[in-house]
């Protein structure tokens, strides 16, 4: 599998070149390691997450392929646990998905089954040439021009640190919500990811005093990668900027995500969108 997708043969390098290049390597071998662990220490399925959490553990990016297997025995259920890491740069959900039925088919001896690959480069010259520096920056300087300082809940600018105090919490709509949500945006002519937007952008003013808040949405690029795209491996997902005034006319405010959506801007770095807002 390694051999059929160059984004698994990728790695990026940096010392001694002016700026960061992906490399695509003509051979890569996968790294599978062994682990011992003791049963005394907890359940070995706790200790490889812990071990592994990638809150504090870091592939090495200028090795390739940004993706190796760990795995260990459990002797207490009798059985043997794996773990398949993988760098964010190489992958998305997609991509695992792929991955998966693509491993499968190889274990089962199908591979004729599986067609010729798509390359992953393909999609890098796209997001490379396919709009000039000049029209991102006209495109942000629009959107982030007049705004000259980070919008941050509750004044915290740390937030990252080591990970470790990080909680998380979900709760989930009731199912009358969530259809009356499905219905005011079908009546709005947007989806409901962009309600929650909308409203979330009304959580970061409250709790930084903004009127014009900023935040990073994740956009999806499978759909404008062309022919292929939903069998080729790589990361095909952005982090762009959303600004959102708050003062504006609600019915206005979702079609910004639109604007994100629509532009071929999608493909812009998030250091040269930071560069070309005042902050």
């Amino acid at each position: 599998m390694i051999n059929r997708h160059d984004i698994l043969r990728t790695a990026v390098l940096w010392e001694g070149l002016d700026e960061p290049l992906q490399v695509v390597l003509r051979q890569a071998e996968m790294r599978v390691t062994e682990l011992c662990l003791d049963p005394a220490d907890g359940p070995i399925d706790k200790q490889l997450h812990e071990r592994f959490d990638p809150r504090h553990y870091r592939l090495d990016v200028r090795q390739a392929p940004l993706m190796q297997i760990v795995f260990s025995h459990d002797p207490l259920n009798d059985r043997w646990l794996a773990m398949l890491l993988f760098h964010h740069l190489i992958n998305d959900a997609t991509s695992l998905y792929v991955v998966l039925h693509e491993m499968q088919a190889l274990l089962l001896g199908e591979d004729a089954s599986l067609g010729r690959s798509v390359p992953y480069r393909n999609y890098v010259a796209q997001a490379r040439l396919g709009v000039s520096e000049a029209q991102h920056e006209a495109f942000f300087r629009e959107m982030l021009g007049d705004i000259d300082e980070p919008t941050l809940p509750f004044g915290l600018q740390d937030v990252q640190a080591g990970g470790g105090d990080i909680e998380e919490a979900s709760v989930i709509l009731p199912a009358e919500l969530n259809l009356r949500l499905r219905a005011q945006a079908r009546h709005a002519g947007v989806s409901a990811a962009s309600l929650m937007h909308l409203a979330w952008a009304r959580v970061l003013g409250s709790v930084s005093a903004r009127e014009q808040v900023v935040f990073g949405t994740v956009l999806l690029g499978r759909m404008q990668a062309g022919e292929g795209a939903d069998r080729a491996l790589g990361m095909f997902i952005n982090t762009l900027p959303l600004r959102v005034d708050i003062g504006a006319r609600p019915a206005t405010v979702p079609t910004a995500r639109w604007a994100c959506l629509s532009t071929p801007c999608r493909c812009a770095s998030i250091s040269a969108r930071q560069r070309w807002s005042r902050d």
